[in-house]
């Protein structure tokens, strides 16, 4: 299926508000409801809309630590990658894991309760004998700019 830049109007203004009605999502997009509905439904048949979800304020919910870690593997072949991110993907705390390009293998992104929780954490993955060679935290402090949609629009321009 190739998109067009209504699929990718459709895209971006769902990702900014899930709970959008049809007729709404229609208006914004300049379409009529019923090619507006089609378009959406085989959107999500082909894999481009995976699911709805709730955005949660986790400030409200209480103390928690999100840190960045830079994890460097001992050996690169491809079971090691593959042990790593088979045990890291088990970990509830973390919600993001990049292979990265640089000095270091893995871009990894950690929230806990704490401090305590994170090291915790770290300590089991050492103790598990899945190749980490070493490891950088970045605890962040303040996170001025966090965006839960992606700039479709310029990403994604018409020739």
């Amino acid at each position: 299926m190739k998109l067009d830049k209504i699929d990718i109007r459709i895209l971006s203004e769902l990702q900014k508000n899930g709970r959008i009605t049809n007729v709404e999502l229609a208006d914004l997009v300049h379409l009529s409801p019923s090619p507006c509905l089609m378009r959406v439904k085989k959107l999500q048949a082909e894999g481009y809309i995976r699911g709805y979800s709730a955005q949660i304020d986790i400030a409200k919910l209480g103390q928690s630590l999100t840190v960045f870690t830079e994890i460097t593997l001992r050996n690169h072949r491809q079971i090691d990658f593959a042990r790593f991110v088979s045990a890291v993907e088990k970990i509830d705390s973390v919600i993001e894991c990049h292979l990265v390009s640089g000095g270091y293998d893995y871009l990894v992104k950690f929230m806990t309760s704490g401090i305590s929780e994170y090291q915790a954490i770290m300590e089991r993955l050492v103790e598990m004998e899945i190749g980490i060679d070493k490891y950088f935290s970045f605890v962040i402090l303040k996170s001025p700019i966090v965006k839960s949609h992606l700039p479709l629009d310029s990403i994604f321009e018409d020739d």
